[in-house]
């Protein structure tokens, strides 16, 4: 399973046509130093970088075969490993093993939800959290907007900057308005509280929450990456958590619905849909991207559930230069074991990320190895570490399943699009099926390979 990471710590900038190379390739090639302290990095101060058309001479076909071969044969890898590797730029294929054989993505299934956000919704979408005065004197009703990155307590300052239910309270204080009762109102979602596929242990283990309209802190009961369980019901945990704010811990907390006339006390929305992209791809977030995946099924006019958001994603997946049925999900996040992708699916993703105007925190969001996110304490030693700052990937992890898809710049300095997926995992082994990857994408970052 994923947790989620500290900010992000590299970043590109994306201008006129994607920027792709990456800050950390300098320093690298003086010698992989220890990373720098967590830093918050502003959109409007990010480093412009080289762009895409300085891409060095294309690696032959026969030489990405010669570097990945030995990497191949690795027995960490379950004797089943399917592989894409692609010239990021033109999608033209460079190796395949497999490549058109459906597996379980895992968490590499969010390059799928965030490329379906970035096509479907608005550049200036953002969740709304809302506080509207109730029916009876003293009653105030908490609506839930979907907003799976509201803020509490347990949730730390950092870019970007997420809207936080104690500035929802202040608002509503600022009203003079004596609370005696909150409502929570999550009816914006429909269906099942936890996805097709899923294991109650992952709600208790720490790595989702059930599935609502309203949470915060995404329901957890500690802070971000710890293992503790989440709440059973986030909507009724952020109603109590609200009535505390406001002064009324004793007030009783239930669930109700908002009027539709009644008079709204306070707001707060959450940052920029192209920022909680690249949130749910750096950490990756399960709890946002099944919040994103909903807000696709509600902008295509579809039911806020689990059902919804499979077919809205199946729908924007099946549009013009995305692949369609080659990626079939059954949630946002990918911990369902029913969600089936192909690795060419998850490469034609990333090489239309790089070309296509709208895409690029698709980019931005990928952690980058041994840095930031989800790869942060990976590439740290051993024969990937030269691969530390160069290889940019979306990590997939479930048990028996291993998997890893992103871009990495080779010796010659070609820029690569690569997907690699270990589904017959014994189980217990993943620790060492993610060091086998790492290996085989710095095999394809030290190539030459003519």
């Amino acid at each position: 399973m994923s947790a989620d990471t500290p900010v992000r710590r590299t970043t590109w900038v994306l201008a006129g046509t994607v920027a792709l190379t990456w800050a950390a390739v300098g320093v690298v090639a003086l010698g992989r130093p220890d990373p720098p302290p967590p830093v918050a990095v502003p959109a409007a101060t990010r480093v412009p970088l080289l762009p895409p058309a300085s891409s060095g001479p294309l690696p032959s076909a026969a030489g990405v075969q010669r570097a990945l071969a030995a990497g191949l044969t690795d027995p960490a890898l379950g004797g089943a490993v399917a592989v894409s590797v692609v010239d990021a730029l033109s999608g033209r294929v460079l190796f395949e093993r497999g490549a058109a054989r459906a597996v379980t993505p895992a968490s590499t299934a969010k390059l799928a939800t965030a490329v379906a956000a970035l096509t479907a919704l608005p550049s200036s979408f953002r969740f709304t959290t809302r506080v509207v005065a109730g029916a009876t004197p003293g009653e105030v009703v908490l609506v839930g907007g979907g907003d799976a990155s509201l803020a509490g307590p347990l949730t730390g300052k950092g870019y970007p900057r997420m809207a936080r239910l104690a500035d929802l309270a202040t608002q509503v204080r600022a009203t003079g308005l004596p609370v005696t009762r909150v409502l929570v109102d999550d009816s914006r979602y429909s269906g099942p509280l936890l996805g097709p596929g899923w294991r109650p242990e992952y709600v208790t283990g720490g790595d989702v929450a059930p599935v609502t309209a309203l949470m915060v802190d995404g329901g957890r009961t500690a802070p971000p990456g710890s293992r503790r369980p989440r709440v059973a019901d986030p909507a009724l945990a952020a109603g109590r958590s609200l009535a505390a704010l406001l002064g009324a811990p004793a007030a009783p907390v239930l669930r109700g619905r908002a009027g539709p006339t009644a008079s709204a006390l306070g707001s707060v929305a959450s940052p920029p849909v192209s920022e909680l992209v690249e949130v749910m791809l750096s950490r990756s977030d399960n709890d946002l991207a099944e919040a994103l995946a909903r807000a696709v099924a509600v902008e295509r006019g579809l039911p806020a559930s689990f059902a919804g958001a499979e077919r809205a994603l199946a729908g924007v997946l099946g549009e013009p230069g995305l692949p369609g049925p080659a990626v079939a999900l059954r949630d946002g996040s990918g911990l369902s074991r029913l969600a089936r992708a192909t690795p060419a699916a998850l490469t034609q993703l990333l090489s239309t990320a790089v070309v296509r105007d709208g895409l690029a925190p698709v980019l931005s969001g990928l952690p980058v190895a041994g840095f930031d996110g989800t790869l942060d304490d990976r590439y740290r030693g051993g024969p990937a570490a030269a691969a530390a700052g160069v290889v940019r990937a979306k990590t997939g992890t479930l048990n028996g399943v291993g998997a890893l898809a992103g871009l990495v710049r080779t010796r010659s300095g070609a820029l690569l699009a690569f997907a690699l997926a270990a589904d017959g995992v014994p189980f217990g082994r993943t620790l060492a099926t993610q060091a086998a990857l790492d290996r085989l994408a710095a095999s394809l970052s030290s190539c030459g390979c003519p």
